[in-house]
This record gives structure tokens, sequence and C-alpha cells, in this order.
């Protein structure tokens, strides 16, 4: 198999992708970016409470 070939097949592949992107009409990235910070901040809050020096 050619590079070109190969190369032409990829683009093939990454537009038939585009059509079809699978994102969901419900997931908002605003609420998916806030839920999994918050949950970071819950981690690192819960580390730091067992973490203290004595």
């Amino acid at each position: 198999m050619s590079f070109h070939s190969t190369a032409a097949q990829l683009v093939t592949l990454a537009a038939e992708g585009q059509e079809h992107s699978g994102n969901h009409e419900s997931l908002s990235p605003y609420l998916t970016g806030g839920g999994a910070f918050v949950a970071l901040m819950l981690l690192l809050w819960i580390t730091t409470r067992f973490n203290r020096d004595r």
C-alpha cells in the first residue's frame, strides 16, 4: 500500500466521520466540564483534609 492510497483512505474516513459526529444533543460541554471541575475540587479538598500535618 502506498502513502498516497493510505492518505486518500484516511481523508475519506475523516469525511465520513464528520457527517456522523456522534455528539448527543443533551450533552452540554459546560455542564460536563463544570461537573468534572466540581468532582476534582471535591477530591482535592478530601485529599488535603487527610494530608494535614499534626
